[in-house]
């Protein structure tokens, strides 16, 4: 058994980790690629235990509630977008969501009023040249301070910067392009990381939707480096939920 804490810094929602955050986190336990399932909202600045079952799967719990459940899985994606920099860099001028019309301001991941340095400020927005399916992409240029001891950029922060990006993608119809803004929160998420940058590298970010059945919503993303080489890929599914649930209320 391990202790695990959620400093609030890594927020989603005010009161309650950012979701491919805490599954990082749980994902350090398991070797390989990983799918963890978030079963509650994850608890800020509260000692969590990461608890191993005998099967290989492994369970992060609040007292005797399952926060989240994590299994070794293989990872592949259908397809693989990609972008240049600069066409990340443009495509977050277009991002659906403007800063004053955002719905978590403070999230970890992608909220606008995190400080440089604090929040990873990731602002997916459409690329242009994809007129029949939308696909949505970001730039990221890692901070000193989400270093490893080994110089790396530490692993729950590569899947922290895929999650909100499906997310946003989440909110694109796959059929038709159509954007709405449906609360949603991260259910459930697999990523394989192939190879961590350093700080300072200029990273590019893909998302885009792969379904959508009843509540839940589906989405893949793909991390690499300004030169294509690929870091890191994820699926996730999104639940869409009432305004109040978002928020934790």
């Amino acid at each position: 058994m391990t202790e695990i804490i959620i400093d609030k810094r890594y927020c989603g929602p005010p009161n309650s980790g950012n979701g491919g955050y805490v599954c990082g986190r749980l994902a350090q336990h398991i070797p390989g690629a990983a799918e963890v399932t978030l079963r509650a909202p994850p608890p800020l600045d509260t000692p969590l235990d990461a608890i191993a079952a005998n099967d290989g799967t492994w369970e992060l719990r609040d007292g005797v509630k399952i926060v989240a459940t994590g299994r070794g899985v293989d990872v592949e994606l259908a397809r693989l977008e990609t972008a240049s920099f600069d066409e990340a860099r443009a495509a977050e001028l277009l991002t659906p969501i403007k800063p004053h019309e955002h719905p978590l301001p403070t999230c970890f991941v992608c909220g606008p009023a995190r400080a440089e340095g604090d929040g990873l400020r990731i602002f997916a927005g459409p690329l242009g040249r994809h007129a029949q399916t939308p696909v949505l992409a970001a730039s990221w240029i890692p901070d000193s301070n989400l270093a490893a001891e080994d110089g790396l950029v530490a692993p729950e922060f590569l899947w922290s910067a895929l999650d909100c990006p499906t997310g946003f993608a989440c909110n694109c119809d796959p059929q038709s392009s159509a954007v709405d803004r449906t609360p949603l929160l991260l259910g459930r998420m697999s990523a394989r990381i192939e190879s961590r940058p350093r700080a300072g590298t200029h990273c590019i970010i893909t998302a885009w939707p792969t379904g959508r059945d009843g509540r839940k919503r589906t989405a893949e993303a793909a991390l690499r480096d300004e030169a294509g080489k690929l870091l890191a890929m994820a699926k996730t599914t999104w639940i869409a939920v009432e305004r109040d649930v978002q928020l934790g209320r």
